[in-house]
Formats: C-alpha cells, sequence, structure tokens
C-alpha cells in the first residue's frame, strides 16, 4: 500500500515530504495551495482539525507532523532515522525530537498572534516572547557548537526533520534573525546539501526559494501576508 502525503504548500507538512525523500519511499504526493492564506476547502475534509500534515495509509488517516513522522518511520522505514533505547544519545534524540514543536514553535506561534494582532514591539508580552525565541535559538545553536553535525549527535534523524520547518519556512510568516546564531547556519548549510531535502521541496515547495530560506535574515512573507500588510 501506498501512503499518500497531502501537503499544504509552505506549512510544517514538508516535514513528512522530506521525511519521504529521505527513506526512498514509494508515496504520493498531492499539493494544496494556500487560499490566500489558510487551507483550502479540499484540505480542510482531510481531518476534522484542517491541519496539515495529513497522510493516508490504507483505512488509516493521521494528522500532526510528529505522529506522521513516527508512523512511517516504525511502519514504513523499519526504524530509520532515530535512535533506539539504550543506544548512544537516545535521550538527546528524543528531547531533540520533541524541542520543535514542544517549544521552539509554540514559542513563535505565540509571538506572530500578539504581531497579527497589532500588539506593539514593545509591549511586555511582544518583550517577553521575543526573549524567549532568542534564548531558544541560542540553545539550540549551543548544541550544534557542540556536536558540529546534527541534533541528536554524529547521526541525521527524525529529530533534524522536525526542526528544520521552524528555522526556515516558519520565517516566511514571522520573521526572526538568524544571523547570531552561527552554528544554527551551519548547520542549515549541511540540511540544503541533502539532495532528499531538496527534491523535497522542489515537490511540495516548487516556488519557493530554498537558499532564501538558508540565510541569517528572514526570507520574503508569503503572498498572503504581503497583501494583508
Amino acid at each position: 500500500m501506498v501512503v499518500t502525503v497531502h501537503h499544504l504548500g509552505v506549512s510544517q507538512s514538508e516535514r513528512i515530504v522530506w521525511l519521504c525523500e529521505e527513506m526512498g519511499l514509494d508515496y504520493e504526493l498531492k499539493t494544496y495551495k494556500r487560499s490566500p492564506l489558510l487551507s483550502p476547502p479540499k484540505y480542510l475534509a482531510l481531518h476534522p482539525l484542517g491541519a496539515a500534515p495529513v497522510i493516508q495509509d490504507g483505512d488509516i488517516t493521521l494528522a500532526e507532523s510528529g505522529a506522521c513522522v513516527e508512523y512511517i518511520t516504525e511502519v514504513h522505514g523499519s526504524g530509520k532515522f532515530t535512535i533506539k533505547p539504550r543506544e548512544k544519545n537516545y535521550a538527546d534524540y528524543l528531547y531533540w525530537r520533541e524541542f520543535a514543536n514542544g517549544s521552539l514553535q509554540p514559542a513563535i506561534g505565540r509571538a506572530m498572534a500578539l504581531q497579527f494582532a497589532g500588539i506593539p514591539e514593545d509591549n511586555n508580552i511582544r518583550v517577553r516572547y521575543d526573549n524567549k525565541i532568542a534564548q531558544l535559538l541560542q540553545f539550540a545553536d549551543q548544541r550544534l557548537g557542540e556536536t558540529k553535525a546534527w541534533l541528536a549527535g554524529e547521526e541525521f534523524t527524525t529529530a533534524d526533520i522536525m526542526i528544520v520547518f521552524s528555522l526556515t519556512t516558519m520565517r516566511k510568516f514571522f520573521a526572526f534573525d538568524l544571523n547570531r546564531y552561527e552554528n544554527v547556519l551551519a548547520y542549515l548549510q549541511r540540511v540544503s546539501g541533502r539532495e532528499a531535502y531538496r527534491r523535497a521541496m522542489e515537490k511540495g515547495d516548487p516556488e519557493v526559494d530554498v537558499q532564501s530560506l538558508m540565510q541569517g535574515t528572514s526570507p520574503p512573507l508569503v503572498e498572503a501576508l504581503q497583501k494583508r500588510s
């Protein structure tokens, strides 16, 4: 049975396309454009919550990027790109696999919501969340300075697949600068050198300038956001 990946353009569902490409999985990719910023009705109908990503495997329909990543790696990848209990760096792998959706992305999302609500940058709550994002980025930068490779250690894992969207494409919705984080920028260059990542972005988001995502300064906002500003 071929897994179907429903990818909403410029969204965290890019993680699933990238994973499938890294695994060399035989999968069906269906892409959806935003209309103009949120999911189109056809995508909303895939899952009760209407959020990206969504995958289908036979009679199974699954959402949440972390769940989709784990399902594909365990059911179709024999645990590839994971670290097992009692293996070296297992605890590090667990922590950094959860870091993106558990810490970094929620902080970015809250700051973005305040910005959309028109809360000024010098507001105490805005300052608090901006500082939280900086703290989290510094923590990730320190980790990558220690490993000089990937988040879990020497091996590329799904922890890396989970975090890259938060450091790159997410910045097309909420701008933040990475120039202070040299190890993060070096890490993103390693990511951009992976053929599977480039293939995934070409298939899922061909209109996105991938190299601009890897720079310290934020890439251009998505078109719908530019029109609203």
